[in-house]
């Protein structure tokens, strides 16, 4: 079995949490695109992780975690987060983590020069997490990235360093006007966080390839959601790769495989962390108490996420973009706290009503038509089957189920592992 598990919106749907619930049906998972830009939250019997370059499977004994060819892998940042959960009693070895030789590495002056153009931009910035992942895809389409496999022949990686360097500066320097960076500060990254990561990094390709011939079961696990695709999500506020489930093979590095089922994850209201068109957003006592119910904070960054009522328009084109199978809402519960829900079920477009997702650069001129619905005022928590969840509450998972015309078969009621409805 190969499923992708995707976001729906604009990404903290929740896909941590859903992976690391259904990890328990699968023997390997693969993040196949991103970096560290994004965090997935886990809570389960062993507290409370944030992760962002490891793959949610790395919570599971006996799951092997794949780090795919699709990522940019900042490796000062994977050493940390490898510290901060071996800490925490997480298990990390080459037998449950390997690493794709193909992968591109996010090195500082990535990051660097994420910082600089986001400071250049000014009110025109695009929302950067500022973690040098749009500089490192830019250098790995100009095949200008160093890739983990180089890691392998450090004096070939080495005699690279100086052109690579000299070729940058003409940006950091020349460009920016900011102190050059040096080769000799480059290998000494390479020589700190690199060579450490050398008996994890291997042709993942070539062992999914086995393992799906074995008869294991895959988890492909995206970053982010279809609306910060770069393609299909709402250009410049989104990231720098594919989110898209049709993506995961190739960035997983099996490109001759076929997904066998898609779940996408979408929350049961709205949130977006970052800049760009957000139409159904709420702002002051509205959006306030739906933050601090959710606890909207982006995991990477902490930054406040922007929040609103659950946005049909929007859902339904992701749902279309990731090809969804079946659908996982999350955090129904925290819209127990509502007698009445608003949800956004069309917009409005230069006075004339539309119910399909629009062409990005029209969104700010959108407006959301709102409908109510009554709520369940009351709390949800230890509900673990249909017939334990409120009326109120069925029928606002059926209406969404009818709006976006996707099976819901999951419904989060809580951040633990347990807290969850499994739908006939």
């Amino acid at each position: 079995m190969l499923t992708s598990i995707c976001g729906i919106n604009w990404g903290d749907e929740g896909k941590g949490r859903m992976v690391d619930l259904l990890s328990s049906e699968y023997d390997v998972v693969c993040r196949y695109q991103g970096g560290n830009n994004a965090g997935h939250t886990v809570i389960n019997d062993r507290g409370k992780f944030v992760l962002n370059l490891f793959p949610s499977g790395i919570l599971r004994e006996g799951v092997v975690n794949v780090l795919g060819l699709g990522m940019v892998v900042d490796i000062k940042h994977l050493h940390e987060e490898a510290s901060r959960l071996r800490a925490q009693g997480v298990k990390i070895s080459p037998d449950n983590l390997k690493i794709s030789d193909r992968a591109a590495i996010t090195m500082p002056y990535h990051v660097l020069m994420d910082c600089l153009e986001e400071d250049r931009l000014a009110g025109k910035k695009f929302g950067s997490t500022r973690r040098g992942i749009a500089p490192a895809y830019a250098d790995r389409y100009m095949k200008k990235a160093f890739r983990m496999g180089e890691l392998l022949d450090l004096d070939r990686l080495y005699a690279k360093v100086k052109d690579i360097v000299e070729w940058k500066n003409l940006t950091v320097a020349g460009g920016y006007g900011h102190a050059p960076i040096t080769a000799e500060e480059i290998v000494e990254y390479f020589e700190t966080y690199g060579k450490p990561l050398i008996p994890y990094i291997c042709d993942t390709g070539l062992y999914l390839n086995e393992a799906n011939k074995a008869g294991k079961n895959i988890l492909f696990e995206a970053q982010l959601g279809a609306l910060r695709d770069i393609d299909y999500g709402i250009l410049p506020f989104t990231s720098s790769s594919s989110t898209i489930a049709a993506y995961a093979p190739i960035g997983a590095g099996v490109p001759n495989l076929k997904l066998d089922k898609s779940i996408g994850i979408m929350k049961a209201y709205s949130t977006c962390v970052g800049e760009g068109p957000f139409t159904a957003e709420y702002f002051g006592e509205k959006a306030e108490k739906l933050r601090e119910a959710g606890g909207e904070y982006g995991a990477a960054t902490g930054r406040p996420r922007r929040v609103g009522p659950f946005d049909a328009v929007a859902s339904r084109y992701g749902i279309r973009c990731q090809s969804a199978d079946e659908i996982a809402l999350t955090k129904l519960d925290i819209l127990s706290g509502y007698d009445k829900i608003e949800i956004c079920t069309a917009y409005e477009l230069d006075g004339k009503k539309i119910t399909e997702f629009p062409y990005p650069d029209c969104l700010d001129r959108c407006k959301p038509v709102f409908e109510t619905v009554k709520g369940w005022n009351c709390d949800i928590s230890g509900c673990r089957k249909p017939s334990d969840l409120p009326k109120e509450a069925m029928d606002y998972v059926y209406l969404l189920e009818k709006l976006c015309g996707c099976k819901i078969g999951y419904v989060s009621v809580g951040a633990e592992r347990d807290a969850y409805v499994r739908l006939a």
